[in-house]
């Protein structure tokens, strides 16, 4: 195709990309150039939480881009300010910064961590304790914060400060504290890592002894917030308080927009200077995210991610013959398979469903959060039959 074709001329060669050229999207059904139609189980990487064509979005987006696209945080903006107290009242904290990227995000919740520790204890209290088969983004630091060796190499000298221990292992987490310990990042779900949901009982006891010792406890919620589990944040399944939550992806689902949340007790180790973003708080971003959460943040909604979490889960064991396992809470499935994930991806494809990979044997569904019960079941028959082919 000829427009591939240009696109492998002049893109940098940083993914393996599908061969379809995406042009627009209804509800949760997206189409090519060709006039192809494609049932999205993917939601731009669980970014389009509100599918394609949201009409109260779309005005949200349409208004704000009309009066003032952007405008520096050396001012404040009406959007921002009105987003900024639906999205700390609803999480329960106390302040928020936005940025671009989940990446983003995560740096900004390392240097409020490593400030609060070196304001209390100084610079050797710095560390920070991530999981295996964890992912933080792409940035040098979070790359290094990932706890997958795969994406430990190239880009030396990674940045220092951070132990990696086993995901549901509290024995293995208590030989790693020590006095040098800072903060703990946690997954409520490990959604790059093989969509793994953490234990209630390992998370009960980790806090607790972060609490015990003045640790601060980092939630990254970049895939699993927002809706995704069917509760706000995926935390909020276990009896959790953070002092940090990380949020982006399907916050202003569609347009660039991650933000950092804290508690009171570090709600104000940032001072002028300390941290910043050109484009964060954007004012288009902003009124979009604030139409995501006005739709999302009543019970009604997060009961249908659950009721249609339970759907899929419930017509895979019945349909499906050769899966090993179904794990994860809401809209936000691994599906661990006898065989090759790519394989799955492309043929599925092939068939006009989008789904993704989380490892070599995992299919990820990341449906939008409003997929109605006729594309989920018309997308699940395809599924199962290329998985069992």
């Amino acid at each position: 195709m000829e427009l591939i074709d240009k696109a492998n001329k002049y893109f940098m060669e940083t993914y393996a990309q599908l061969p379809v050229v995406l042009v627009k999207g209804n509800g949760s059904t997206v189409y090519d150039t060709e006039g192809n139609s494609y049932i999205d189980f993917t939601s731009g990487v669980g970014v389009n939480s509100l599918g394609y064509g949201d009409k109260e979005w779309m005005k949200a987006v349409a208004e704000q881009s009309k009066s003032l696209a952007h405008i520096s945080n050396i001012f404040y903006n009406l959007p921002s300010i009105l987003l900024a107290e639906k999205l700390v009242d609803n999480a329960c904290m106390s302040k928020v910064f936005f940025s671009n990227s989940g990446a983003e995000a995560n740096e900004g919740a390392i240097k409020l961590a490593r400030k609060y520790s070196f304001d209390k204890y100084g610079k050797d209290r710095s560390a920070i304790i991530t999981l295996k088969q964890s992912f933080h983004g792409r940035t040098v630091t979070t790359l290094s914060a990932t706890g997958q060796e795969k994406y430990h190499d190239y880009f030396f000298p990674f940045t220092d400060g951070f132990k990696h221990v086993k995901a549901n292992d509290y024995d293995d987490f208590i030989n790693n504290l020590d006095s040098s310990i800072c903060a703990v990042m946690m997954e409520a779900i490990q959604g790059e890592g093989g969509v793994i949901p953490l234990e209630a009982d390992y998370v009960k006891k980790v806090v607790a002894k972060c609490k015990e010792n003045d640790i601060a406890v980092i939630f990254d919620e970049i895939q699993c917030g927002i809706g995704r589990t069917g509760l706000l944040f995926g935390y909020n399944h276990f009896d959790a308080k953070p002092d940090i939550v990380t949020v982006a992806k399907g916050l202003a689902s569609g347009l660039p927009m991650g933000a950092v949340l804290c508690n009171e007790k570090l709600g104000k180790v940032f001072k002028p200077g300390d941290h910043g973003s050109t484009f964060g708080a954007n004012p288009v971003a902003s009124a979009a995210a604030l139409a995501v959460l006005d739709k999302i943040c009543n019970k009604a909604f997060m009961d249908s991610v659950i009721t249609k979490g339970d759907i899929i889960k419930e017509f895979l064991k019945n349909n499906c013959n050769t899966i090993l396992e179904v794990r994860g809470k809401g809209l936000m499935i691994g599906i661990q398979i006898q065989g090759d994930a790519a394989k799955v991806q492309k043929e599925a494809l092939s068939n006009g469903l989008l789904v993704l990979t989380a490892g070599p044997d995992v299919i990820r569904l990341l449906p939008p959060l409003v997929i109605n019960e006729g594309e989920l079941a018309k997308g699940l028959e395809i599924l199962c039959r290329v998985i069992d082919k």
